[in-house]
């Protein structure tokens, strides 16, 4: 019974946080009409992304209210005829600019390098630069709005997490738990205020940031090796003394991650042994929310067939609680609350299993990504 009551509290109070990260703390950019006068360029770096990168490309070139806009297009080792596509797409509108990548040089990871190059051959009057991946599809006022919002939380680093888009059983297991986990688990407010590096997050899909503050912290260069580079760049960001922040950009920006479930299971499966670092860490994070979010139905059943209401009422409540979170946190992102929350703890299982095969593949020099190792 006292068992039981912990995970109750535990739950409760994870959803609490829920609840308060969700509706008071999550800055929202308005999507509206709003302009800014400052120079922007938006980066996009792409390899082998000629069957998606259209539908980016055209909504970049659509953007509202930055007159300023510059967009630099890299081409970083395509063999898909990406670089065609994106000629196709852009004709002679003189915005937009496309250069050709050279492969990453030792102790570089693929992304960090292109970035690097996309932020060291733009124009150096951009203020700002919006990092955009081809997955991306942005809303007409994106750009200025999350300009606007960058400026207006006085940050040198703002990620508007899109609207991640899903479609078949495997997306909707495992997708909305990247904003769960950061809405559940991280003070938004304390992340904001404090001077921590550990207190970080970001996602790379759609990042923007101050020019300045990023040589600040030595850009992409700071994290060339890092798998998980939005969030180190976050991190980089901090140590040099700026400012980072969140922002739910569901109305700004959709983004559709992976296409298949290989896609999705390889996807996750190259980084999340960076997520949390030593394995044994791994496996105590795991664990726990295996404890406080697959057992509680568990117990329940047995509860009642071993002719204990009480306890299966408790266990009833924790499922309840964490189901209560997971809609907390797709509500508040843009995303899918029904019925998908009552699966959540088939979907912590599934992300313990991902766990176990990023550090399984990794022990065993078995992890790549676009035809590249990536540790």
């Amino acid at each position: 019974m006292t068992a039981v009551l912990t995970l109750v509290v535990a739950v409760a109070a994870l959803t609490a946080h829920t609840w308060v990260n969700a509706t008071r703390w999550l800055r929202r950019p308005d999507a509206g009409p709003v302009e800014v006068t400052e120079p922007v360029a938006v980066l996009l770096p792409l390899r082998d992304e000629a069957d998606r990168v259209e539908p980016c490309l055209r909504a970049l070139l659509a953007q509202r209210g930055v007159p300023g806009l510059r967009i630099v297009v890299l081409d970083d080792g395509s063999t898909d005829g990406t670089a065609d596509v994106v000629r196709g797409v852009a004709g002679d509108d003189p915005r937009l600019t496309l250069l050709t990548g050279v492969a990453p040089p030792p102790g570089w990871l693929g992304k960090p390098h292109a970035c690097w190059q996309l932020a060291t051959r733009t124009d150096p009057g951009a203020t700002v630069l919006a990092f955009v991946d081809a997955d991306v599809v942005l809303a007409p006022y994106a750009v200025a709005a999350a300009v606007t919002e960058l400026r207006a939380a006085r940050a040198a680093l703002l990620s508007p997490y899109p609207r991640i888009l899903v479609r078949g059983g495997a997306d909707r297991l495992v997708q909305p738990l990247l904003q769960w986990l950061w809405l559940s688990f991280l003070p938004l407010r304390a992340m904001e205020r404090s001077p921590r590096p550990s207190l970080a997050a970001a996602g790379g899909q759609f990042l923007v940031v101050d020019r300045a503050g990023y040589l600040r912290a030595g850009g992409h260069a700071a994290v060339a090796d890092k798998v998980l580079e939005d969030i180190e760049l976050a991190r980089a960001v901090k140590r040099s003394g700026g400012r980072i922040a969140l922002a739910d950009g569901s109305k700004l920006a959709a983004c559709r991650m992976y296409e298949t479930w290989p896609q999705l299971r390889d996807g996750y499966t190259k980084s999340l042994w960076a997520s949390f670092g030593h394995p044994a860490a791994a496996a105590v994070v795991v664990t726990l929310l295996l404890l406080l979010y697959t057992v509680p139905p568990l117990v329940a059943v047995a509860a009642l067939a071993a002719g204990a209401p009480v306890v299966a009422a408790l266990a009833l409540a924790t499922y309840a609680l964490g189901v209560a979170g997971r809609a907390f946190s797709a509500r508040a992102t843009g995303g899918r609350a029904w019925p998908d929350a009552l699966a959540h703890p088939v979907s912590v299982v599934v992300l313990g299993w991902l766990t176990f095969r990023s550090y399984h593949l990794r022990k065993r020099r078995r992890l790549s990504w676009r035809g590249r190792p990536v540790s």
